[in-house]
């Protein structure tokens, strides 16, 4: 049995720190967790490899007394001497007592068996043992996340929606005014839980989709309002329909701009959920130049054009 170099496993210094040992785990422990690498057996070895390894080096005595044997491990052993004897000096009456493994393997190996046998041989395989007896806990199982999109519209309203999360159908409601990113949970939608733990959650993460006629900004609603030169020009109406379904007359003044913002205050969006309060719809005029121009209407703008140029004189 080869001696396992759980600093090279973890690709960190002997001298590393707990917070290098703890980061550098993490990272691997991410990498090749069984659930991201499902029937990848070289990845489920590495998993338990930097597990086993941190098991060792994240704890203070565990890792004293392996770095004191170090790689003399079984030289000592082959003198005479067990283990025992050298925990002896540590302080320790036993090595069950001072090395039963408290957690759950579950949570560490995803239902893979446990520590090599050079864990067990140089830490004594009630270490081992105990995480076994352990491992029976109940876990909850892993949460679920998605994305919901929805119209606006439905989101100014309210709406409810019927989803199918695992062959089930669900109905979520979503309150007139919700915001656009809005997370909601659903409990015991996400995986089965282990040896009889709770089912996990699923998380929804509402998107507004975007609408062909408006723009949410915050609580206004943004409107274009194409007009035409004329209308521009002279001033005259225009009718808006809200996001809501109600018809506004606006007016439009003399000389009005392309660009310009009309306020229309409180035919905005909801400021919360179920509020009776809204903001603004801004509507943005578009002016739209006459286009296929008549030979007499060409005349006209000459003219205009003409009468424009002597009037800045």
């Amino acid at each position: 049995m080869e001696f396992k170099d759980y600093y090279k496993i973890l690709g960190v210094e002997k001298s590393a720190s707990q917070d290098e040992i703890k980061k550098a785990y993490r990272k691997l422990a991410m990498k090749y967790h069984p659930d991201r690498n499902q029937d990848n057996k070289k990845a489920e070895e590495k998993f338990k490899q930097i597990t086993e390894a941190n098991e060792v080096l994240s704890d203070p005595e565990k890792r004293k007394k392996y770095d004191t044997l170090g790689s003399n491990w079984k030289q000592y052993q082959s003198q005479g001497q067990g283990f025992e004897d050298f925990y002896s000096h540590f302080g320790s009456s036993g090595r069950g007592a001072q090395y039963s493994y408290s957690g759950n393997l579950d949570d560490l190996f995803g239902n893979i068996s446990g520590f090599s046998d050079f864990f067990e041989s140089f830490f004594g395989r009630s270490g081992a043992a105990a995480g076994r007896t352990q491992s029976v806990r109940s876990r909850k199982g892993q949460d679920f996340e998605a994305t919901l999109y929805i119209p606006l519209i439905e989101t100014y309203n309210g709406t409810t929606k019927e989803i199918s999360v695992g062959g089930k159908r669900v109905r979520v409601k979503i309150s007139p005014g919700t915001k656009d990113g809005k997370k909601l949970r659903l409990k015991g939608l996400g995986n089965e839980g282990m040896n009889g733990g709770e089912k996990g959650d699923l998380y929804l993460t509402l998107k507004i989709e975007k609408d062909p006629y408006f723009d949410l900004d915050s609580n206004n609603l943004y409107y274009d309002l194409y007009v035409d030169l004329y209308t521009a020009v002279l001033g005259g109406k225009k009718q808006v329909i809200t996001l809501g379904g109600k018809t506004i007359n606006i007016t439009i003044p003399e000389g009005t701009d392309s660009g310009k913002v009309l306020r229309l205050k409180g035919l905005g969006f909801p400021i919360s959920e179920n509020s009776k309060i809204y903001g603004d719809l801004l509507v943005r005029i578009k002016v739209e130049l006459p286009q296929n121009l008549t030979k007499e209407e060409k005349e006209l703008f000459e003219k205009l054009a003409s009468l424009g140029s002597t009037k800045n004189k």
